[in-house]
């Protein structure tokens, strides 16, 4: 099994799903890019940089389950080839309010459960940090560790 690690941040929208009132529908992309972080006597600073590379596509569903949780699953397909891997909750996210009176601020755990091309067979996890805006845009950054055969 090999390892393959990866941080991307993931940009789109989330929408109700016609009909359900608690259903929402998540489609988001990611460049390629670089992740920096740094720790100075000043304290810490990030950025994401963009890096040569394809674009990730992301789409789930969100099943709302209480007032701060809730239950997803879809895939993510990385570049234009036939890299993909689906993914479920590992237990249920939590959504809640922001510093930020016009974001809600959530956390997710993912358990990846296989997929196609160089995930047919995967396993791993995923950890998203997310926020959703009024408006219902979408800033996901995943911190991915995904075994392969």
């Amino acid at each position: 099994m090999r390892q393959i690690l990866y941080a991307m941040q993931f940009n789109g929208r989330a929408a109700p799903v016609s009909g359900s009132s608690n259903v929402l529908k998540a489609a988001t992309s990611a460049e390629s890019c670089t992740l920096t972080t740094a720790v100075r006597a000043e304290g810490v600073s990030a950025s994401v940089q963009p890096a040569p590379g394809d674009k990730a596509a992301f789409e789930s569903e969100v099943t709302v389950t209480g007032e701060s949780s809730f239950i997803e699953s879809g895939t993510i397909r990385f570049g234009e080839g036939n890299h993909q891997l689906r993914f479920s909750t590992v237990g249920q996210g939590y959504l809640g309010t922001s510093a930020d009176p016009k974001l809600r601020h959530g956390s997710v755990i993912w358990r990846v459960e296989g997929g196609e091309g160089q995930f047919s067979g995967a396993s791993g996890l995923i950890t998203s940090n997310f926020t959703i805006s009024d408006t219902g845009e979408v800033i996901d950054h995943h911190f991915g560790v995904v075994f392969a055969p």
